[in-house]
């Protein structure tokens, strides 16, 4: 995630303009719907703790959880690798969940699964925290050679190809992450 970046409103359309829609709003509706039987099936008695992983699950973990219709609680975890620089190190907590993890089921619910560092750090701090079980849900699965190695995702909706993708709660530089559709950043935009 790029913080600080000021982008003209001509600067953006430019980048909508010259961008490759993958998912459409339906595609990603029926993603959506299909998260919901999986996880539903697979969670649905377990009355688990569902963690939205900041910022990027917002949207997708909104559209979520109206799909959802077992007993659960929410709950936001944020967490980064890079604070502030492009490349990772230690993760550094910027939001612990306030609901205790201990005994609990967890669903970790983030936008996109890409490298994996980020999320495989949070799955580590759930089991340290006590919590009975630990998933993931994503929304896009970017499957790439810089992935951690047999890191998934439990449950995902689309796959996406290794390019620089926005929209449905992924950002192109801060901005665009509620374009109801995924996109994937023309080459000269990607820097």
């Amino acid at each position: 995630m790029t913080q600080g970046v000021t982008l003209t409103a001509e600067e953006l359309a430019g980048v909508m303009e010259r961008a490759e829609c993958l998912h459409d709003a339906k595609a990603i509706d029926t993603a959506l719907d299909e998260l919901a039987r999986a996880i539903t099936q697979d969670m649905g008695e377990l009355r688990p703790l569902i963690l939205g992983v900041m910022t990027g699950a917002i949207v997708p973990l909104g559209r979520l959880l109206t799909r959802l219709t077992f007993p659960l609680e929410v709950d936001y975890i944020h967490a980064t690798r890079y604070h502030k620089t492009t490349t990772g190190r230690e993760l550094v907590w910027l939001a612990r969940p306030q609901t205790p993890l201990r005994d609990r089921h967890v669903l970790l619910v983030d936008d996109i699964l890409d490298e994996g560092h980020t999320f495989r750090g949070l799955i580590e701090a759930c089991h340290e925290e006590g919590a009975a079980s630990v998933k993931t849900a994503v929304l896009a699965d970017k499957p790439n050679p810089r992935r951690v190695p047999g890191l998934t995702a439990d449950f995902w909706g689309l796959n996406v190809p290794d390019r620089y993708v926005f929209g449905a709660g992924m950002d192109y530089k801060g901005y665009l992450r509620n374009i109801d559709a995924i996109y994937a950043a023309a080459k000269s935009d990607e820097d």
